[in-house]
């Protein structure tokens, strides 16, 4: 079998390096999902959730403004603790179609349900240190992220878990410019985390080599026959030299074949980490007794994440691996490192409040610059050629308006809704991040147990347009067709002042 695959000398690598290309491109740092656009949560605050998050920096009373903007830490007159989880239930099921390179049904399920429940804790602490300043601490996850799906699905070569999530440690401080305008700075230190899996599908680098055998058949016959009608070869020789090749490529093909047969999986697991910094400005109005206005610019934070893939592989594709002729030529699927440019987006956000004498009401408008996120390339650790896979995601809007009733001094409700645009569209989105346009429409309250603690509690369905999904990857598999989703958000608080 060894002299069989003699012809395959250099034509092999370019063809079937798009194989671990697959596998830690769309895996090293895939981005990830629940009320905002892609994998940006704003799942830091269950009282501001309860009003869709309008009024998120305005409506007072709400220690999350230490991360989401500091100079509205203003109003904080003292020392507060505030502790918030929300539950975060995200499903989105898969119905479609699934093909090879060469068009061929590829087996398996739609997925399951490729969602999951998960828990996003935040904490937050700040404190009036003089007449007009104001320091403060939180921890947050501002991006986060997970999907998995079945192992064997229709989908397996472009995606079967993805998590993905980023966490900070934001330092504030507020100072009062005047008594009716002040301005806050954090600086912000986020530790981004992914870990993904995909199956590899051996019987399409199989086709891959087989047709880098038969373009080099080729072109030797071409050679053959500009020799002959030069007369350097007589006919017959020319003849017998075209059979050989033409024999030999064929042999060597079929060995191929043999030891890539449709349904040889292997599977990739890739894991990669980095601690990066950025920053944040805010500015906060008092416009009049009732009004209030603030607004807030955080920063992009650019990562280099450094990670690990391993991958397993089939018994045939070991046999390919074990001849010299081949060793050199195609990706052997060993633990390898790689390391990846990845940027979470910059965001600019405005918030208003009115409060009248029992009611409330405001307007958040949001802007997510995703547009920062257009190529993604992965440099190898084992001397591969750097690859990259093009995403073009666009910049997104988030707008929400909602209040709250005040039922009496201890017993405070509210509603709002909200619209969500996504960076993602039918050339961009996979089965990874399954995005489309959002509408939240959420409901909460609070009680006042003593003048010090503060519970809060609030819920939130999100409906998702239809994500449509048509997909090529680097080794020629399609997935076509919908993801249907959906989301619940359940949040409670605590909020304790010193």
């Amino acid at each position: 079998m060894q002299t069989s695959f003699r012809i395959l000398s250099g034509t092999a690598r370019p063809l079937t390096l798009a194989a671990l290309s697959l596998a830690i491109v769309g895996a090293l740092v895939a981005p990830s999902n629940a009320d905002a656009s892609a994998f940006q949560l704003k799942e830091n605050s269950a009282k501001a959730m309860g009003r869709a998050y309008a009024g998120s920096a305005t409506a007072g009373g709400d220690v999350s403004v230490v991360v989401n903007n500091p100079a509205a830490m203003s109003d904080l007159k003292g020392t507060y603790l505030q502790a918030d989880v929300t539950a975060i239930n995200f499903s989105t099921k898969f119905s479609g179609t699934a093909t090879d390179a060469l068009g061929r049904p590829i087996e398996g399920g739609n997925g399951g349900d490729g969602g999951t429940t998960l828990p996003v804790p935040a904490l937050f602490f700040a404190t009036q240190v003089s007449d007009r300043m104001h320091l403060g601490f939180g921890f947050s996850v501002p991006f986060g992220f997970q999907t998995e799906y079945d192992r064997n699905w229709k989908g397996r070569y472009g995606a079967v878990k993805s998590k993905f999530q980023s966490m900070d440690a934001t330092l504030s401080a507020s100072f009062d410019v005047t008594d009716n305008f002040s301005l806050g700075a954090s600086v912000i230190a986020q530790k981004t985390s992914a870990e993904l899996t995909s199956a590899i599908n051996y019987n399409a680098v199989g086709l891959s080599i087989q047709q880098g055998i038969g373009a080099n058949a080729a072109a030797g016959v071409a050679k053959i026959q500009a020799a002959a009608a030069a007369g350097q070869l007589s006919a017959q020789t020319a003849q017998a030299m075209i059979q050989a090749a033409m024999q030999e490529a064929q042999a060597a093909a079929a060995g191929v074949a043999a030891a890539t047969p449709v349904g040889g999986d292997g599977f990739a697991r890739i894991k990669g980490d980095d601690w990066a910094y950025g920053w944040q400005l805010g500015g906060y109005w008092k416009l009049s007794p009732n009004d209030k206005l603030a607004l807030n610019y955080r920063s992009k934070i650019s990562h280099t994440l450094e990670g690990t893939g391993n991958f397993t592989t089939t018994a045939g594709y070991d046999a390919l691996l074990a001849n010299p002729q081949l060793a050199a030529s195609i990706p052997p699927f060993q633990h390898t490192t790689g390391t990846a440019d990845f940027t979470t987006p910059a965001v600019a956000s405005a918030s208003y409040w009115h409060q009248a004498e029992r009611f409330g009401l405001g307007i958040d408008l949001a802007w997510t610059k995703w547009s920062a996120f257009q190529d993604l390339t992965v440099n190898y650790g084992n001397s591969q050629p750097s690859t990259s896979e093009h995403y073009n995601w666009r910049n997104t809007w988030y707008a929400s308006v909602g209040g709250d009733y005040n039922v009496n001094d201890k017993l405070t409700v509210r509603a709002g809704i909200a619209v969500d645009s996504t960076p993602t569209y039918l050339a961009t989105r996979s089965a990874r991040v399954p995005d489309s346009t959002r509408k939240l429409a959420t409901v909460g309250l609070s009680y006042q147990a003593s003048d010090n603690f503060e519970i809060n509690a609030s819920y939130a369905h999100i409906f998702v347009n239809n994500a449509h999904v048509d997909t090529i990857d680097s080794t020629g598999n399609r997935l076509a067709g919908n993801f249907e989703d959906y989301g619940n958000l359940l949040g409670v608080s605590a909020t304790y002042k010193f």
